[in-house]
C-alpha cells in the first residue's frame, strides 16, 4: 500500500542579503540592523523559511551582477550548501542585474520592492487597499517590461504578484499593463470618491481627529487596541496591519468620568525605510487621513537600538505627504516594558519634564492615563481659535441640530420660548462651518 503524501505546499527556503556600500552609503543605519530588518521583512511574508543571511560588503556595484566575481562565487556556494529557493535582496536590483543572478546561482530572486509588494499583496483587506496594491505591483513591473524588452531577454517571475513575462509577449503584455492599471485607477476613483464622502459626512460631526503614524512595528496597533477597545490585528511582524481603521472614543473628565471629549482615534499604515516609490504614491490617498488630523501621536518603539533614524524616517514620510507644521504632534514613546527597570523610570521622568512627549507601554498600559491627559491638553489648544458669540434660532422639532451645538460645548444658554429654542453660542470659524455643512447633502 502506497504510502499517503502530504498536499501541504512546502515552505520556500530563503536567503536573505543587504548589500553594504561601506563609507559609500547614504542610508543612516547600521548594515547590521537593516539585514534584521530585511530578515523581518522575509518574516512577514507567508510560505518562508530563512535558511541564510548575511552582511554582502561591496566597494563598487556590478552593472551586470551587482557583485564582483569572487563575491558572486562565494554567495553562490552558500546558496547550494543551504538548497536556497529565493534570494531576497536588500536594496534596489535591476533587471539585468536579476536576471544575471538567478542564471548564475540558478534561483528565484526578488529586491526589496518587490518583496514589499508581496507582503502588502498578502496583508492589504479592503476594497482600496487590494486596488492600491495593484496600481503599485502593475508600475514596477511594468518599469521593469520596458528594460527586459531593451535586453531581449526572458524575465523570470518572483512568487507570484510581482512576476514578469517572457520576451514573445512584451509588447503585448505592456499594452494589457497599462490597460489594467487605466481599470484599477477608475476604480480607485469611485473608491475615493466614496471615502471622500465619508470624510465629507465625518465633517459634520463635532469630533476632533487624533491620527496615530510611526514607523511600522512601533506598536501602533496594540495602542489603538488599547485606547478603543478594538481587536485590530497586532502582532509582532511588520506591517501587521495594512489598511486604515478608525474608532470613535470618548476621553475621559478631570474626574475620570465618561463625559469628555469625543474624538476619532485612526490607525494608519507603518512606515518604513526606502519605502517603494510606488507604494507611496498609491497609498497616498490612505494617508490623507493624516493630513485631516487636529492631533498627530508619532509612535516610536523606543527599545528599538535604531529609534532615533526610525523617527527620521517617518519624520521624512509626513513632510513628504504636506504635514502642516503647525498641526500638533505628541511623540509616543512606546516599549517601555521592553526596558529594564532604571531605564524606564527615567524615561518616565524626561517625559514628565519635556513638552509633546509621552513614554508608555502599549502593552501593559503604564503611561496611558498621562497620553490620555496630554491628548486632551494638546486638542484644548487646537481649539484655542478666536470664537465668536451668536444667537441662533431652532425649532423645537430641530433636534439634530440642537444635539450637535451641544454635543460640540458651543452652547452658553438656551431659552425656550413660544415658537421654539434661543440658543446663545460662541463658536470658532471652524465649529461654525461644521454646523452649517449639515445642512449640506452628503452626495
Amino acid at each position: 500500500m502506497a504510502e499517503p503524501t502530504s498536499t501541504e505546499a512546502k515552505p520556500t527556503r530563503a536567503y536573505v542579503i543587504h548589500p553594504d556600500l561601506g563609507t559609500a552609503r547614504t542610508q543612516r543605519r547600521e548594515p547590521e540592523h537593516a539585514l534584521a530588518e530585511a530578515v523581518a521583512l522575509a518574516h512577514a511574508l507567508p510560505g518562508i523559511e530563512i535558511v541564510g543571511e548575511e552582511v554582502a560588503r561591496l566597494r563598487d556595484p556590478n552593472p551586470g551582477m551587482l557583485f564582483g566575481k569572487g563575491k558572486l562565487a562565494e554567495i553562490g556556494a552558500r546558496l547550494t550548501a543551504v538548497e536556497a529557493e529565493l534570494v531576497l535582496i536588500d536594496g534596489p536590483v535591476t533587471p539585468v542585474q536579476q536576471r544575471n543572478l538567478e542564471k548564475d546561482w540558478g534561483v528565484k530572486l526578488l529586491d526589496r520592492t518587490g518583496l514589499i509588494l508581496e507582503i502588502f499583496a498578502d496583508r492589504a483587506r479592503t476594497r482600496e487597499g487590494v486596488l492600491q496594491v495593484e496600481l503599485a505591483a502593475l508600475s514596477y513591473q511594468r518599469t521593469r517590461l520596458v528594460r527586459a524588452w531593451t535586453h531581449l531577454e526572458r524575465q523570470r517571475g518572483g512568487l507570484g504578484f510581482v512576476g514578469g513575462p517572457g520576451e514573445t509577449q512584451i509588447e503585448a503584455d505592456r499594452r494589457a499593463i497599462d490597460e489594467q492599471m487605466t481599470r484599477l485607477r477608475r476604480q480607485l476613483e469611485r473608491v475615493v470618491k466614496t471615502r471622500t464622502l465619508h470624510r465629507a459626512a465625518r465633517a459634520k460631526v463635532p469630533y476632533l481627529i487624533v491620527a496615530l503614524v510611526g514607523y511600522t512595528n512601533a506598536g501602533k496597533s496594540t495602542l489603538f487596541n488599547r485606547m478603543t477597545g478594538a481587536e485590530v490585528m497586532a502582532k509582532d511582524m511588520l506591517f501587521a496591519t495594512l489598511d486604515p481603521t478608525m474608532r470613535a472614543i470618548r476621553l475621559p473628565d478631570a474626574r475620570g468620568g465618561a463625559s469628555g471629549r469625543k474624538i476619532i482615534l485612526s490607525d494608519t499604515v507603518g512606515f518604513i525605510s526606502d519605502l517603494p516609490t510606488e507604494l507611496v504614491a498609491a497609498f497616498r490617498a490612505t494617508l490623507e487621513e493624516v493630513l485631516e488630523a487636529d492631533l498627530i501621536l508619532h509612535v516610536r518603539d523606543i527599545s528599538h537600538p535604531e529609534t532615533e533614524e526610525q523617527a527620521a524616517d517617518v519624520a521624512e514620510i509626513l513632510d513628504s505627504l504636506g504635514v502642516d507644521e503647525d498641526v500638533e504632534l505628541i511623540e509616543v514613546w512606546n516599549k517601555i516594558d521592553a526596558l529594564s527597570p532604571d531605564m524606564r523610570a527615567a524615561l518616565r521622568r524626561t517625559d514628565a519634564r519635556t513638552e509633546g512627549v509621552q513614554a508608555v507601554s502599549a502593552l501593559s498600559g503604564e503611561g496611558l492615563e498621562d497620553l490620555v491627559a496630554a491628548i486632551d491638553a494638546h486638542l484644548s489648544r487646537a481649539l484655542d481659535e478666536p470664537r465668536e458669540a451668536a444667537v441662533l434660532r431652532l425649532d423645537f422639532s430641530d433636534g439634530r441640530r440642537r444635539a450637535w451645538l451641544h454635543e460640540a460645548g458651543v452652547v452658553e444658554r438656551e431659552e425656550a420660548g413660544e415658537d421654539g429654542l434661543t440658543l446663545h453660542l460662541r463658536w470658532t470659524a471652524r465649529q461654525k462651518a461644521g454646523f452649517e455643512a449639515l445642512d449640506q447633502p452628503d452626495a
